[in-house]
């Protein structure tokens, strides 16, 4: 059997491109349009203030990307981790080959879907690299991808994997990513003048009203991660988008967070991303930093992401490789997905007795 291994991403703008950036954020304003909860918008109007939307908030964009760099290193990195999963499959003795799709840049979704199909597969996986399962992240690329294979006519099984941060080695890379970063600068994260400050994502509320656990497995991770790294005390924040009014997002707001701190110095852990991008290079070593400065912490400190950590490919294989091998996903603990309501998707977060 031959599979096609489709990697899942939100994809940024690779340059500050003024065309570029527009089409890229009205992309993202309509397919995110429910959250609005206006049942009399149609379509069209839909498309309409999705093009407003974008057009406002594309010359702050635009000037984030200058700022760090002229554009996204997003792209970049996740087609150098399909490489390297690729690889380490193929060493693993499976005939595969691997995609990157995105759900708002080159290469879309549903071109990589078309690709796959080309290259004549028997079977397709959805693998979005997402850490934390979201509605807006994991299970919008999940559909983009499944409706992507059925436009191309593809035939054969698809697989979906949705959540998997509980992955064991996933955890302790990020967790010795953190400690040798801390080491590298200095920084003892047991002083008591010193606070661990994850930073996720922000979603908004209309996604966990409706059933999202988005919340929870960021509060599950953070709470790992403290864990392994032994400390006891820590600081959460979102990083929410203040683009429309009548969007409520989670809290509490990142720079409210970060104001609140009775510390020295902040090392800053983002939670939600395996890439760097616009949201750590600019919200959170640009605008953070400055925000932390004006509250008065002396030291501001960012954890990188181990987007290239030698130990990826391998935790990406393993989730891939029930669904290559002939035996039960059931094995490596995956269970049917609980937040996406499709037959076979799979993931490491189901079934938790705690929840309801």
């Amino acid at each position: 059997m031959s599979t096609g291994v489709v990697l899942l991403n939100f994809g940024e703008p690779p340059t500050a491109d003024r065309e570029v950036v527009v089409d890229y954020l009205e992309r993202i304003f309509y397919s995110n349009m429910d959250i609005e909860e206006d049942p009399d918008l149609t379509p069209e109007a839909a498309h309409k203030r999705a093009g407003k939307l974008a057009e406002r908030r594309a010359p702050g964009l635009i000037e984030e990307y200058e700022e760090i760099g002229g554009g996204s290193p997003l792209n970049d990195q996740a087609s150098a981790q399909a490489d390297a999963l690729e690889t380490e499959l193929r060493n693993r003795g499976y005939d595969v080959a691997t995609y990157s799709g995105m759900l708002y840049t080159e290469p879309f979704t549903d071109e990589a879907a078309e690709r796959a199909v080309a290259d004549g597969h028997d079977e397709v996986l959805g693998l979005p690299i997402y850490p934390l399962c979201g509605p807006s992240t994991t299970n919008l690329s999940l559909d983009h991808l499944s409706a992507g294979l059925d436009e191309a006519g593809f035939d054969g099984e698809l697989h979906e994997v949705s959540g998997w941060h509980r992955h064991p080695t996933y955890n302790r890379l990020r967790a010795e990513n953190i400690r040798e970063y801390a080491d590298s600068e200095g920084v003892d994260l047991h002083d008591e003048d010193t606070v661990l400050f994850f930073s996720a994502h922000g979603t908004p509320r209309y996604y966990l009203d409706e059933g999202s656990r988005y919340d929870r497995y960021v509060d599950e991770w953070c709470a790992g991660m403290a864990g392994i790294l032994g400390v006891e005390d820590y600081e959460l924040g979102f990083q929410n988008h203040d683009n429309r009014s009548e969007v409520v997002w989670t809290e509490p707001d990142v720079e409210e967070a970060i104001e609140s701190l009775d510390a020295e110095q902040v090392v800053v852990e983002p939670v939600s991303f395996m890439h760097e991008q616009s949201e750590t290079l600019s919200e959170l070593d640009i605008e953070l930093r400055e925000e932390a400065e004006e509250a008065g912490l002396e030291e501001f400190y960012r954890v990188p992401i181990p987007h290239d950590d030698d130990r990826f490919p391998s935790v990406l294989a393993d989730l891939a490789e029930p669904f290559l091998a002939d035996f039960d996903p059931g094995y490596f603990q995956f269970r049917q997905c609980h937040c996406r309501d499709k037959p076979g998707t799979m993931c490491l977060n189901a079934p938790d007795p705690d929840w309801d």
